[in-house]
């Protein structure tokens, strides 16, 4: 008998369907035929504060893109890291006086509960960046002897000049991103502005390992880089992350890959998922505007948040307003309702499933479920998670 995933799906089990059903013909914008399997990589979670539904929107996304894949037949093996060695973590940890690890430990529990809260099944792999810091250093090693890195007093930088252009970024817009995000374009020892740590050196306090340039800690770009193709390989099928990580951080990240291994596109379709803001603002810490899962699964139905967080393009940005959660379980229970009507049409059904395989249309797979009802309905609640 075919083994079961962590997920608790057989390999070619094909929730309610009556013969084989294609694969997405798009997914992120491009086509994405798939045969037999298919690798996703998701960047998870830097655990230095609890979930807030920008994290969550991100991750129940990508829930749903294998949970559609596996309807559809295909082996998903789903990776989503954990990126535990991070300046930002390091200094989190400081203040609350605990070292980075047992910090990083506890927060990451608290995801976890969000997460199997929210129904995003338990993932294939999920390996933590302070267990591949040997990784990184292969990686920099290799992106070193093919010239594409070099050594400087203790780091080792990424020549990434070309990485906007490919990113469809002019070099200001660049460099202000970078800037943005905590890679110093004006750091000692870089030959370019647009270079990154690919390692770095420790200083007093912080998270430190030897190297054959001295001590240090891996770059946050190569950490990803590393954890991915250790864990599925030279190339992804799909690669899930917020919007806000497409520059610098997964362009970067792709760019090392590509070099160390020679095999372009290292993620054959991406899922870049809309910002959650807040009264224009997005939601982040520094803005003050958290709205934290857990706060909102105390007050209401796991399912509703869910819910609430699907019924909107993947890809767009989307506005919380303190009434979504009402709204969000009013129609989960209209949902519920048409689920439990008679009809069986069978062709509804498969043009419901069709609209979450052409992009992952959930909104329009949830109205035609809503509409027609019976099968349908009770197909669309199953593939999505949300009964």
């Amino acid at each position: 008998m075919p083994e079961r995933d962590r997920a608790g799906l057989k390999e070619n089990d094909v929730s309610n369907a009556t013969g084989p059903i294609s694969p997405p013909a798009v997914l992120g914008g491009r086509p994405l035929p798939l045969v037999g399997r298919a690798r996703m990589y998701v960047c998870g979670i830097t655990p230095y504060d609890t979930t807030h539904l920008g994290h969550a929107r991100t991750f129940v996304w990508a829930d749903v893109a294998a949970r559609v894949l596996r309807h559809a037949g295909v082996r998903v093996e789903v990776c989503r890291n954990v990126t535990d060695v991070d300046d930002v973590l390091t200094s989190a940890a400081r203040r609350a006086g605990s070292p980075y690890d047992s910090f990083a430990a506890v927060q990451q529990f608290h995801f976890d509960h969000d997460m199997a809260a929210l129904g995003v099944a338990p993932v294939t792999y999920e390996p933590r960046a302070h267990n591949h810091v040997a990784q990184v250093i292969a990686l920099a090693a290799a992106l070193v002897d093919a010239g594409h890195a070099y050594a400087h007093d203790g780091a080792v930088h990424f020549r990434g000049a070309g990485v906007p252009e490919r990113a469809g970024l002019g070099r200001d817009a660049a460099l202000r991103l970078l800037t943005e995000y905590g890679d110093d374009p004006a750091a000692p020892g870089k030959r370019d502005p647009l270079d990154v740590v690919v390692w770095t050196p420790s200083g007093a306090g912080e998270p430190a390992w030897p190297s054959p340039w001295g001590s240090g800690r891996p770059g946050w770009h190569a950490e990803c880089a590393a954890m991915a193709l250790t864990t599925l390989g030279p190339a992804l099928d799909v690669h899930v992350g917020g919007t806000d990580l497409r520059f610098p951080h997964h362009a970067y990240e792709s760019a090392m890959a590509e070099a160390v291994t020679g095999v372009r596109p290292f993620a054959r379709a991406w899922l870049h998922v809309g910002m959650v803001r807040v009264d224009g603002a997005k939601m982040a810490k520094s803005a003050g505007n958290l709205v934290f899962t857990a706060d909102l699964l105390r007050r209401y139905p796991a399912a509703a948040l869910r819910l609430m967080l699907l019924d909107h393009p993947w890809a767009d940005d989307w506005a919380y307003t303190p009434d979504a959660c009402d709204v969000a379980a009013a129609r989960l229970e209209r949902l519920n309702t048409a689920a439990g009507a008679p009809g069986t049409s069978v062709a509804a059904r498969d043009a419901a499933v069709r609209a979450l395989l052409d992009d992952l249309d959930v909104p329009a797979a949830l109205r035609i479920a809503e509409t027609e009802g019976g099968l349908t309905a009770r197909t669309i609640l199953a593939v999505l998670a949300l009964t």
